[in-house]
């Protein structure tokens, strides 16, 4: 258990052939809490704008405000490049952190992107950061993306597009929906969260024209849980529902897919917004980018993401 009165955060480093190393090398102290970056600490050292930098290791009774909880790669790492063989480094750094928000170490989780497309290949199967967390906390997530005063949840996370129809269900819909009104009461201080929800076909089916979902599905889970008390309003169609005179009566959007609601979020704030994932007995925030192979080892990536995401966390964990 947390020994210190100061909160503590777990910062996971991600995928080590990313730009996550650097970006965790380059975030500031903070008055009033503790990071913890778990990596490798020479891979943080090779990674690092300033090859001087060098962080404590975690000490448990410390106060340091930036620390490392060392974690060795199983190869080295190339900036650029990725390698199955550190698959399971990037896995047993989620674990720590996870396990460790569970037993009190640490007060909340926040990521730096990892590959999964890599950690696929290891044979590993992995769907992403929301799914395994989920996993671990027996627990049933939401995905939600903040930027500044939008926030928009996901009904389906990480499935291919053909899938959508046949993962969204009824009872899916209807506990992602009550998950999101609660963490909005909950976690940002919403007495009675205001939530619009997106159509899943295009101009939300058009009566049934376009698809049925809304009329058979979306529409009727909206209705039984208005009746128990949640402020909805849609379905809507998507290509309008983000305007603001919409967003103007809202405090969230329930998005019915990955891409139907990230890319106006992030359109509207990349680069300062962050993923939040609700529904789990731990804090977890991230980054709002992926690894940006193309941009590791050469410190031209942005570490605002991820600044942000230690803010959000730390205001989740006081709140």
């Amino acid at each position: 258990m947390r020994s210190s009165s100061l909160p503590v955060l777990a910062i996971c480093s991600g995928e080590p052939g990313g730009i996550g190393p650097e970006l965790c090398t380059r975030l500031p102290a903070i008055d009033g809490v503790r990071q913890v970056i778990i990596a490798d600490p020479e891979l943080l050292l090779q990674r690092a704008e300033n090859n001087s930098t060098a962080l404590p290791l975690y000490r448990a009774n410390a106060a340091d405000p930036l620390s490392v909880l060392p974690v060795p790669l199983p190869v080295e790492s190339v900036a650029g490049s990725l390698n199955t063989a550190n698959s399971s480094y990037v896995l047993e750094i989620l674990n720590l952190a996870a396990r460790g928000c569970l037993s009190g170490e640490f007060s909340a989780v926040v990521t730096a992107p990892v590959h999964k497309g890599v950690i696929n290949d290891a044979g590993i199967p992995f769907s992403g950061h929301t799914e395994y967390f989920a996993e671990i906390c027996q627990a049933i997530p939401v995905m939600l993306l903040v930027a500044d005063d939008l926030r928009v949840a996901l009904a389906t996370t990480h499935v291919p597009l053909s899938e959508v129809a046949k993962t969204l269900t009824y009872d899916g819909l209807a506990v992602r929906l009550r998950i999101l009104h609660s963490d909005l009461q909950s976690k940002y201080g919403i007495a009675q969260p205001r939530i619009l929800v997106a159509g899943l076909n295009p101009h939300a089916g058009e009566s049934g024209h376009l698809g049925r979902e809304e009329i058979e599905l979306i529409e009727p889970c909206l209705e039984a849980l208005r009746a128990e008390g949640l402020h909805l309003t849609g379905p809507l169609p998507a290509d309008t529902l983000f305007t603001p005179p919409h967003l103007e009566q809202a405090d969230a959007v329930m998005a019915m897919f990955h891409d139907q609601g990230l890319p106006v979020l992030k359109f509207a704030g990349f680069g300062r917004a962050v993923n939040v994932t609700l529904g789990l007995p731990i804090v977890r925030t991230s980054v709002d980018h992926g690894t940006a192979l193309d941009l590791a080892g050469t410190g031209k990536a942005r570490v605002g993401s991820l600044i942000a995401a230690v803010h959000e966390a730390l205001r989740i964990v006081q709140s």
